[in-house]
């Protein structure tokens, strides 16, 4: 870490440390170009494939994923030929535009002259262009039907989120890195959690923690535009087993009305079961992962559901391979979760039960593919998910683990480095 660097540098060498240190990050934050090539020409295949003349980026994360670059106003990607990136020139200028061989950029005073520029760099006669329909606004609607005059739009993002639910070898050494960053975060826990600590206390101490070790804050991205992405989901005792909110097992009290969901002012307790699940991204990637706590003792019905869930996550493990569908990984949870006992309680309390076991993350924190029921997605390698089993029993406690997990050719790879056990203090 850098404190570190500077602590055992002289006054002398640490122009020195400080500039090689800020060299070593950018060269880590910068995408490959082979890396923006390769996405750019898969997504220019299957809009070709789609009979598409292009596509018509406006959100965050998908800008990110095919130009390396953060900061981008609007990208138009062409079934053939160069994209084009936009930046409104009221914004900084940046010199360290990745891969920028592989596109045009274009600084523009107000969003009106994007239209000149793609009328002057682009065929005419753009008659389907792709949007991203699942988070573009009407307000951006509007501006697209004024861009491309007497253009068929058609929803995009299906596209862009298959083709991110493959991670390169790049991207998954992005997660291991930020797995390290956790296993940090989840080992100091032990320290942190004693009695009368709020849940809110424990979350901020160990964020704190987080942003040290990653050197970076954290920033959750979610694509749904009714979801608020946030970092700590601690519920200790009764408070892991209210539902409300979140479309999750359980939501927790939260710290208000305006918040009602997550950690909240509750004092943790001794002998009680006190649920850690936290996200993290570092370097554009995340990592979603939960574990089981408890000071000296936990009860026993809330041990054995934590037993539980550890078994039905290994369980799942053992079927995670290239070919096998996310309907059946969500069957396959499911009848273990009978098997040992848990019909009613299994994925929240009877009459609230989700119909998912996990999701795809990456750039985002939830992507493709689903671990629901009733989906016939098959797993490929490079896809990742967090595979997260919980039991719920309303109003006394949740039982719950999570890990991130890659599938490869011959089976899977666990991301996460924290380890599946519950964790006594």
């Amino acid at each position: 870490m850098l404190v570190k660097l500077l602590l055992e540098s002289t006054p002398g060498e640490l122009i020195g440390v400080k500039a090689s240190y800020a060299m070593k990050k950018m060269d880590k934050l910068l995408v490959p170009e082979n890396e923006i090539w390769k996405r750019i020409n898969g997504f220019q295949e299957r809009l070709r494939s789609s009979d598409a003349d292009g596509a018509f980026l406006v959100e965050r994360a998908d800008i990110y994923y095919f130009s390396g670059s953060e900061g981008i106003d609007y990208m138009f990607v062409p079934a053939e030929g160069r994209p084009s990136l936009c930046l409104l020139a009221t914004r900084t200028e940046r010199d360290h535009l990745a891969a920028q061989r592989y596109y045009d950029v274009y600084y523009v005073n107000e969003k009106g002259e994007i239209k000149r520029i793609l009328r002057n760099t682009h065929r005419e006669g753009t008659l389907r262009v792709g949007l991203e329909f699942d988070v573009i606004s009407l307000r951006e609607l509007e501006f697209c039907r004024d861009l491309f005059e007497a253009t068929e739009f058609f929803d995009v993002s299906p596209l862009i989120l298959a083709i991110r639910a493959i991670k390169s070898p790049w991207e998954l050494e992005r997660m291991r890195e930020a797995a390290g960053v956790t296993s940090v975060v989840f080992e100091a826990i032990n320290s942190i959690i004693k009695v009368d600590i709020t849940e809110m206390e424990l979350s901020a101490e160990a964020e704190a923690i987080a942003q040290m070790e990653g050197e970076t804050y954290i920033d959750i991205r979610v694509r749904d535009y009714k979801t608020e992405g946030y970092p700590w989901h601690v519920l200790s005792g009764p408070n892991g087993g209210m539902v409300g909110l979140l479309d999750s097992p359980a939501s927790g009290l939260g710290t208000s009305a305006a918040f009602p969901c997550g950690a909240s002012h509750r004092r943790i307790q001794a002998n009680e079961p006190v649920m850690v699940d936290f996200a993290f991204e570092v370097n554009g990637y995340h990592m979603d992962e939960t574990r089981m706590f408890c000071i000296d003792t936990m009860p026993r019905d809330a041990m054995e559901a934590s037993e539980a869930v550890i078994e039905i996550h290994n369980f799942v493990l053992e079927h995670v391979r290239p070919g096998t569908s996310v309907g059946d990984l969500f069957d396959y949870s499911v009848a273990k979760a009978h098997e040992l006992g848990y019909v009613d309680t299994y994925l929240g309390p009877q009459g609230y039960q989700v119909s998912f076991v996990g999701h795809g993350i990456g750039a985002e924190l939830i992507e493709w593919p689903l671990i629901a029921k009733g989906r016939d997605d098959m797993l490929e390698p490079g896809m990742t998910f967090a595979l997260e089993p919980k039991i719920v029993v309303k109003d006394k406690f949740i039982a719950g683990v999570e890990s991130v997990v890659a599938v490869t050719e011959t089976g899977h790879e666990l991301i996460s480095k924290v380890p599946v056990k519950v964790f006594v203090c």
